[in-house]
């Protein structure tokens, strides 16, 4: 049974930075364009953004996030920043925690940190990390990084970090710390949702892994009736011709797809197939290219499924100038975001 999608849904950006080799341009201009449509963004009607790392990638897929962040938070002043999410065995807690609440400064109390655990072979290998501390090493590193936010002097020992009467300075702006989200798609990343962050973050179905939140948030003696959740469609673009919008972004979501699929079947968690040719695309339905009227009503079903807050979809298909994205985010803009939001 569907639900009233909740009035004061918010809408986000979503970046990765990519450059692939097939389509190279230069990094400076590809991070100049996407901070300009950010904080044209901003003045028209996006209420967040979302940046998504990874590392040792032959198209540049963003690895350093705060510094991306705080170079958003300086041009923008009510955005919310988001991450989507930091791969949290790859930081070093303190470390990150002093980053991430420096931007916090910045931005006027504007970060959103969402964590995940990481999965690609390549990542694990060059920091050294191996796979199966994954876990444990982002609970740990979620504790710290929320008990330093909140004022303690910490001194803290687990069996991956050690802390030694730490006091963070400077703190963060927001108070008792910013929120913290996790994403994954297995049970224990929910179970980790429930005990250490504010909110789950997730992309595609989520009526099932929201379930299982609430379950979980329920057996932690949390509240369960006003959760934070953000998620939404892999590719969902409004278009006011959307057979050739598909025809022109399809080699590109084709190139991120089966990097995903490539990366998540070496781990042994494989998320997607790999796409044959543009015809299997279609036919999978991950890239969905629509007129405003079928994007409102899409939305508006996946939203009432769970109690959303927060919806967002991958902005720019790697290798595509932001300037081919832009008229299809004035459209949304423009027509999606209040139609969403009108035809309660």
């Amino acid at each position: 049974m569907s639900n009233p999608v909740n009035p004061q849904l918010r809408f986000g950006l979503w970046y990765d930075f990519r450059n692939p080799p097939a389509w190279k341009r230069p990094y400076d201009q590809i991070y100049a364009e996407i901070l300009d449509q950010i904080v044209w963004g901003e003045a028209n009607g996006f209420d967040d953004v979302w940046l998504s790392e990874h590392h040792f990638i032959d198209d540049g897929y963003s690895p350093a996030l705060m510094p991306i962040a705080a170079a958003i938070a300086a041009r923008t002043t009510k955005i919310r920043i988001g991450t989507s999410v930091m791969l949290l065995p790859f930081h070093n807690p303190v470390r990150l925690a002093e980053d991430a609440a420096t931007v916090d400064v910045i931005s006027g109390g504007r970060l959103e940190l969402g964590a995940g655990v990481g999965y690609k072979v390549e990542e694990f290998e060059g920091f050294a990390v191996s796979s199966k501390e994954r876990g444990a090493r982002t609970n740990e590193c979620l504790e710290i990084l929320a008990r330093l936010w909140q004022g303690e002097t910490l001194s803290f020992k687990g069996k991956y970090y050690e802390v030694n009467k730490v006091k963070l300075t400077p703190e963060p702006i927001q108070q008792p710390r910013p929120p913290l989200w996790v994403g994954g798609f297995t049970p224990p990343a929910l179970r980790r949702a429930a005990k250490y962050g504010d909110g789950y973050i997730g992309v595609g179905p989520l009526t099932e892994h929201y379930q299982r939140y609430v379950a979980a948030l329920e057996k932690q003696g949390k509240p369960s009736d006003k959760v934070r959740l953000a998620g939404g469609f892999f590719w969902l673009i409004a278009s006011e011709d959307p057979d050739k919008t598909w025809h022109e972004a399809a080699d590109h979501v084709i190139y991120q797809t089966n990097a995903y699929a490539e990366w998540s079947a070496k781990a042994g968690m494989p998320l997607f197939e790999t796409i044959r040719d543009r015809g299997h695309l279609r036919e999978l339905g991950l890239l969905q290219v629509v007129e405003v009227d079928a994007c409102i009503k899409m939305i508006r079903d996946y939203a009432s499924e769970t109690p959303l807050t927060h919806y967002y979809s991958w902005t720019l298909p790697p290798g595509l100038p932001a300037s081919w994205i832009q008229p299809h985010l004035e459209l949304f803009a423009t027509k999606v975001i209040p139609g969403v939001r009108s035809a309660q």
